[in-house]
C-alpha cells in the first residue's frame, strides 16, 4: 500500500479527533462560557450541520481542481476552524468555528477516497479506503481520550489547538507523500457533477448507509446509560469501555476493507445483518458486565465493517462524479447520527427501558437490509451485456463488486 495514505490517515485522524472530543468537553466549555449543558450540546449538532452542508458543496465546487490541492485546502480550513475554536471569545464565535470545522469534513474523506482508490490496483480499491478511515478510528481509541483528558487538565481550548497542529501535520503528509501529478479532479462541471449524484442507484446506496449507520448511532448515542444503569458498570469506566468500541471500530474497518475486495455486496449484507444480531441481543448482553463489554466491542466491529463496502458502493454508483458521490456519503453518515439518535431517544421516551434504542437500532437494520436489497435487485437488471450475448460488461461499465461480474458471464 502506498505511503501517501498515510497521510489521508493522519487527516482523519485529526478529524475524528475534533469531531468526538467535544461531548467529553461540554461541562467544561458550559462552565467557562457560562452556558448550560444542553446549550453547550448544540455546538456538537453545528458541527454536524457543517459536514452536511459542506460535503456535497466543497466536493461540486472543487470538482475540477487537482484532487491533491484540494485535500491540502481542506486540511487548511480545517486548522483555521480549529484555530478559531481555541480563540473564541464566546459560545457564539465558538458555534461559527465549530460549523467552520465541520465543512471540510466530509469533502475530505470523500475525495481522499477517491485518491486512495486511484493510488491502487482495482483489486484493494475497499482495503485502500478502510487504511483511510483508519486513522478515524484510531481518534476513537487514542485521539479522542487524549485529547479529552488534556482538556480537563489544561483548558478545553489547549484541546482545539492540539488539533490545529494534528492538521498541519496532515498537511506536511499530503505536501510530502501524495504525488503532485496524480489525483487530478473530473472534467465535468457542476451541473454534471449534480446529474450523476441524481441517479437512483446511488440514492438507494446513500439509503443504506443512512439506515444502517443509524442504526448504529440509535444504540452508540445512549450506550451510557446502559452501561451504567442496565450492566452496572461506574461512570469513571465508560471512558474505557468507549475505548473498547473503538478498537471493535478498527478490527471491523480492517476486516471490512479486505473482505469487500473479494465480495462487496456479500460484505455489506453481512455486516448489516451482524449488525442487526448484536443490536438484538442487547437487552440480554447487558444484565452483566463481561457480556456488556463483548457487546460494546462486537457493536464497533459490525457496524464498522460496512464502511468501506458502503464507501466504495456509492463510488461507484456515480463513477462520473464520484468525488461528489463520495462526500454526499459522508453527509449520510452524519444525517444517520441525528437520525439514529433521535429515534433512539423515541423508544426511550415511550418508555420502552434503557436498552430499547439498540432494539429501534436493529430495526433499522432490516430497513437498511431492504434498501440494499432494492438496490441489488435494481442493479442485477442494469448489468449490460456486449451485443454478441457472450457474457462481458460493456467497456466503461463499473461494475459493483466480483459478484456482477459473475453474474454477468453467467
Amino acid at each position: 500500500m502506498p505511503l501517501a495514505l498515510l497521510a489521508l490517515a493522519v487527516g482523519a485522524f485529526g478529524i475524528g479527533t475534533t469531531e468526538f472530543v467535544m461531548m467529553g468537553l461540554l461541562p467544561d466549555v458550559a462552565g467557562d462560557l457560562h452556558i448550560s449543558i444542553p446549550t453547550a450540546g448544540h455546538l456538537v449538532s453545528a458541527y454536524a450541520l457543517g459536514v452536511v452542508i459542506g460535503a456535497p458543496l466543497l466536493a461540486a465546487l472543487t470538482a475540477r481542481m487537482p484532487r491533491r490541492r484540494v485535500l491540502i485546502g481542506l486540511m487548511v480550513l480545517f486548522v483555521f476552524g480549529n484555530a478559531v475554536s481555541a480563540a473564541a471569545p464566546d459560545y457564539h464565535w465558538l458555534m461559527i468555528a465549530r460549523f467552520v470545522s465541520g465543512l471540510p469534513h466530509g469533502a475530505f474523506f470523500g475525495v481522499g477516497a477517491v485518491v486512495a482508490t486511484s493510488l491502487v490496483a482495482p483489486e484493494r480499491k475497499a482495503r485502500s479506503v478502510s487504511l483511510m478511515f483508519l486513522g478515524l478510528t484510531v481518534a476513537n481509541i487514542v485521539g479522542v481520550p487524549v485529547a479529552t483528558a488534556m482538556g480537563q487538565q489544561l483548558g478545553w481550548r489547549a484541546t482545539f489547538l492540539a488539533v490545529s497542529v494534528i492538521g498541519l501535520a496532515a498537511i506536511a503528509s499530503l505536501v510530502a507523500l501524495v504525488p503532485a501529478d496524480h489525483g487530478h479532479g473530473t472534467a465535468v462541471g457542476v451541473r454534471s457533477e449534480l446529474k450523476a449524484l441524481g441517479s437512483l442507484p446511488v440514492w438507494l446506496a446513500l439509503g443504506t448507509t443512512v439506515a444502517g449507520f443509524g442504526a448504529l448511532f440509535a444504540a452508540y448515542s445512549y450506550i451510557t446509560p446502559m452501561l451504567t444503569d442496565a450492566a452496572g458498570f461506574a461512570e469513571a469506566s465508560v471512558t474505557l469501555l468507549l475505548a473498547l468500541f473503538g478498537v471493535g471500530a478498527t478490527i471491523g474497518n480492517l476486516m471490512g476493507g479486505r473482505l469487500a475486495d473479494h465480495s462487496l455486496r456479500g460484505t455489506l449484507f453481512g455486516g448489516l445483518a451482524s449488525l442487526g444480531v448484536v443490536l438484538a441481543l442487547f437487552p440480554l448482553m447487558m444484565k452483566a458486565e463481561w457480556s456488556a463489554a463483548l457487546a460494546v466491542l462486537l457493536l464497533g466491529t459490525a457496524a464498522f465493517t460496512t464502511g468501506s463496502p458502503l464507501q466504495l458502493m456509492v463510488m461507484e454508483k456515480a463513477a462520473a462524479a464520484p468525488s461528489l458521490a463520495s462526500s454526499a456519503n459522508q453527509a449520510a453518515f452524519n444525517l444517520a447520527n441525528a437520525g439514529g439518535a433521535w429515534i433512539g431517544g423515541l423508544a426511550l421516551a415511550a418508555g420502552f427501558g434503557v436498552t430499547s434504542p439498540a432494539l429501534a437500532g436493529a430495526g433499522l437494520v432490516v430497513l437498511g437490509l431492504g434498501v440494499a436489497a432494492v438496490s441489488y435487485a435494481v442493479d442485477h437488471r442494469r448489468v449490460p451485456l456486449d451485443a454478441t450475448g457472450s457474457g462481458r460488461l460493456v467497456a466503461g461499465h463499473v461494475p459493483g463488486d466480483v459478484d456482477e461480474v459473475a453474474s454477468a458471464r453467467r
